[in-house]
């Protein structure tokens, strides 16, 4: 497969685009909906990122949006760059409640790796916190506390027993941070040990809560000091961000740090409310996941998108500098520096719902983006012209909203005027969403029901 690289802004506002391929890597882009943009990380819409590595893979958790689902999403990836979505087996909204159980979906999950060897889930479902164990980040995962919460929501009333985070010391002790307010106020932040099966407190809980605390605690340690991050802020408008505090253990007391915020809105980018971040090191080197509002902001109709990026981290002693938040995202050593694309092609298709989601918003490598057909369009299709006849082996497609099934299907042509059916449509999910259709054509027709569509790679 071949890389697409950056076209002009001018040239990427016209219906009809053509994707240009290249070997050499783009330029960083300025601008959020510029093509080559490789933050979001993540095609869709989630927040609340966990990830962790595990026999070279990737694994990022994530609270499904908007505001979350009955399932968890979860991202693969053996190169940082291209990912793959699925949704574990537990938790479920379903399996996961109990009489204590509020309204609110699955959130904000943490994964850690124990002591033991397992791996442990802490997540939010109904407003209180359950815990899951696996043998593997990939699973299976399953109730590891006899269906009960770990934390049930009435365990301090007033407040919201949500975002867990666990932190396992040098030492190999664990605990875990938790809590929120009520109504975008009053954030409470509570830690305590958990024993050795690491699905119990070890011990009362304590009030912990920094300045300027509101929820999304992490942990970070460096050298002997221990760095409490956390969102301020409403993660629904424009004032959410990342601050933190310095204590000398895992129990606090922690002082907030005199350059809070680290992490905060640019409108000027149109990078807005990122928060409830997760701090991992890679090669050595320290690395900020969180989300931010999707684009353009605000929605339209007022829905909570939110999308997960990644940026480079700086850390001295005790102190955390301030994080430049980017589109274009951070490199890892080692990894991929581009998502794999696909074949050139110029787009157009039977609708638009405006010039901001036109068909090469479908090919412009950039999950920021998405061709979106015109509402009250009934049979809508996004062509591609690949320029001449050529052998086509198949395609993949990334859906807005890879956790519902849409209607997909491809026909293909040599001329533009005689068709035929090489994908019959039909129901799928996921990300990216596969099409085997070995053909020789000029153009495709992808046929896509009740559904948007961020990429399309055609190989």
């Amino acid at each position: 497969m071949r890389k697409v690289p950056a076209v002009s802004w001018m040239v990427a506002l016209s219906l009809t685009t053509l994707v240009s391929a290249s070997a050499a890597a783009p330029p960083a882009p300025s601008r959020w909906d510029a093509p080559g943009a490789r933050n979001p990380l993540l095609p869709g819409y989630f927040a609340d990122p966990s990830i962790v590595r595990d026999k070279g893979r990737w694994y990022i958790f994530a609270t499904v949006d908007p505001w979350g689902d009955d399932r968890l999403g979860m991202w693969t990836s053996d190169d940082f760059r291209n990912w793959t979505f699925s949704t574990p087996a537990w938790p479920t909204k379903a399996a996961a409640t109990s009489k204590t159980s509020g309204d609110s979906k699955v959130w904000a999950p943490s994964v850690v790796k124990a002591a033991n060897g397992r791996w442990y889930m802490y997540v939010s479902v109904g407003s209180e916190i359950w815990v899951g164990s696996a043998p593997s980040p990939a699973g299976p995962w399953a109730d590891a506390n006899d269906g009960k919460p770990l934390i049930p929501g009435d365990f301090r009333p007033g407040y919201h027993m949500i975002d867990a985070e666990a932190f396992i010391d040098d030492d190999g002790q664990a605990y875990l941070f938790w809590g929120s307010g009520l109504n975008w106020v009053n954030g409470r932040c509570f830690v305590a040990r958990l024993d050795k099966t690491m699905t119990k407190l070890d011990g009362a809980p304590k009030d912990c809560t920094p300045a300027h605390y509101f929820e999304a605690p992490f942990l970070v340690k460096s050298g002997g000091s221990y760095l409490l991050t956390y969102s301020w802020g409403n993660t629904t408008r424009d004032t959410y961000q990342v601050r933190y505090a310095v204590g000398k253990s895992p129990m606090g007391p922690f002082t907030e740090a005199a350059n809070s915020p680290i992490l905060e809105t640019h409108a000027d980018r149109q990078i807005i409310s990122p928060g409830h971040h997760a701090v991992f090191r890679y090669a050595g080197r320290p690395y900020i996941l969180y989300h931010r509002n999707g684009l353009p902001y605000p929605p339209v109709d007022g829905t909570v998108l939110r999308q997960v990026a990644v940026d480079a981290l700086r850390i001295d002693g005790d102190r955390i500098a301030r994080v430049t938040p980017t589109h274009d995202g951070a490199d890892l050593p080692g990894q991929a520096a581009r998502r794999t694309t696909g074949l050139p092609w110029r787009g157009s298709a039977s609708s638009a719902a405006d010039a901001g989601h036109s068909p090469q918003r479908a090919g412009d490598d950039n999950y920021a983006t998405a061709w979106v057909a015109r509402e009250g369009d009934s049979t809508p299709w996004l062509q591609a012209d690949l320029g001449r006849v050529r052998q086509i082996h198949g395609s993949s497609v990334r859906p807005l909203f890879p956790g519902r099934a849409a209607d997909l299907g491809v026909s293909a042509s040599s001329d533009g005027r005689n068709w035929v059916t090489i994908v019959p449509s039909k129901p799928q999910a996921g990300s990216p969403i596969v099409l085997q259709h070995a053909v020789k054509a000029r153009y495709l027709r992808l046929h896509a029901q009740k559904t948007a569509i961020i990429e399309w790679n055609i190989d």
